[in-house]
């Protein structure tokens, strides 16, 4: 029998084969699976949600029962893909892309003083672009948290004085937050100083340097606060009783007779009595209202669970990685979700005033689920670099890029 040698390098080809496919299966962390799952589950409750509670007003005006969730369900079509795309993006592209996405937030950003920009509610944030209106606000998020987590990633050794600190971040990011302010959305900007802040934190600037900064944010939002009369009369208005039912607390009476009235298990999903015109945007900013009213208390600690399974997952990238770019931005972006979610069910529940922040994945509004969706994505991608742990304890590290010299030189008993 005539032995056929094998050609030469075919062992190794086929070595790298295996290698390759394994690669492409390794399992993924445990961050990975909990901020996937909670954000799909957010993001399909909202949309059930958001069906929900617009159902009987836009048979009010003659439309469709089902048109504000069809719009909301495209964007959730279009970025739950986009989020698994981005999360298998290499963290150097991400680190590459930071300076191009801050000016390209903050270009889409001034187009709303263009032609192009709409104003609602005394805010002008929105832009229409072949009949779709976008909030280019939500975009800055993420940009501002890639963006200076990658310019703090080049000052690492020189974070002990506070002109390396300050400079380029604090003003650049002033800047940033400066054309959302142009617009009057002050919600918007406090989701950006606590970003801008948050990242600061997270880099481990010494807590002398950071007090700063966080006087500096405080200050100008009181600043801008104290700008307008009818700014101030609205935050400091007390709802405590019906005296200014009429006025400056229709529409926080009206959120708390909502969750008042569902107690624990709710009236019922679609049983909602305030989503008939008596709540203002019971489909934006107030429909955490419409869960506690219709799904109770039972609804709204499901809400928050979720909410607070996400933070967990987030906060896991930020203590095991080893990455100062990924320590910083997949803070800045936590502190944005988490925060804006605290900031929206504090003014639904009365302990905020009413400043328009939407309840991340849940609340109507196409641009900002997408911009969600494509940060819990950068999330996903920083959650790759984690070790997963396999069934047996071990734990399952990244396999070394080709040609480095990890492992070289160490003696294997």
């Amino acid at each position: 029998m005539t032995q056929v040698a094998r050609p030469p390098g075919s062992e190794s080809g086929g070595l790298a084969a295996r290698v390759s496919l394994g690669r492409r299966f390794v399992p993924v962390s445990s961050e990975f699976l909990m901020i996937a799952s909670t954000a799909l589950l957010l993001t399909l409750f909202g949309l059930v949600m958001v069906l929900s509670a617009t159902s009987a007003t836009a048979i009010g005006n003659g439309e469709s029962p089902w048109s504000a969730a069809l719009r909301q369900g495209i964007f959730a079509l279009l970025g739950v893909p986009l989020m698994f795309l981005v999360s298998r993006l290499p963290i150097a592209f991400l680190k590459r892309m930071a300076w191009p996405a801050l000016f390209g937030a903050v270009a889409l950003q001034l187009l709303v003083f263009t032609p192009l920009g709409i104003a609602d509610g005394g805010n002008r944030n929105w832009i229409q672009i072949a009949g779709f209106q976008l909030q280019p606000s939500e975009f800055l998020k993420l940009a501002l948290a890639l963006w200076i987590g990658y310019v703090l990633l080049r000052k690492q050794a020189m974070l002990g004085t506070w002109h390396h600190v300050f400079i380029p971040v604090v003003p650049v990011g002033a800047l940033a937050i400066g054309t959302v302010l142009g617009g009057k959305d002050l919600g918007t900007a406090m989701v950006l100083v606590l970003i801008l802040l948050g990242c600061l934190f997270f880099s481990g600037v010494k807590l002398r340097l950071f007090i700063i900064p966080v006087i500096l944010g405080v200050g100008a939002v009181l600043a801008y606060a104290l700008s307008s009369v009818d700014r101030m009369r609205r935050i400091t208005a007390s709802c405590d009783n019906l005296d200014l039912y009429y006025t400056d607390c229709y529409q926080s009476i009206h959120g708390i007779w909502g969750m008042a009235s569902g107690g624990i298990f709710g009236l019922g999903l679609g049983n909602s009595q305030e989503k008939y015109g008596w709540l203002p945007a019971a489909g934006n900013d107030f429909i955490f209202a419409i869960v506690g009213e219709e799904l109770g208390l039972i609804g709204c600690i499901v809400v928050l669970a979720l909410f607070t399974f996400f933070t967990i997952g987030a906060f896991h990238i930020i203590r095991k990685t080893n990455d100062p770019f990924i320590r910083v931005a997949a803070g800045g972006i936590t502190v944005w979700i988490v925060g804006q979610a605290v900031l929206n069910i504090g003014v639904v529940i009365g302990i905020f005033p009413v400043m328009g922040v939407p309840l991340p994945f849940m609340s109507q509004g196409g641009t900002a689920l997408l911009a969600v969706l494509l940060a819990c994505g950068v999330l996903l991608a920083f959650a790759r670099t984690i070790p997963a742990v396999e069934p047996g304890g071990a734990t399952q590290r990244p396999a070394a890029p080709r040609g480095s010299s990890a492992g070289r030189g160490r003696v294997t008993k």
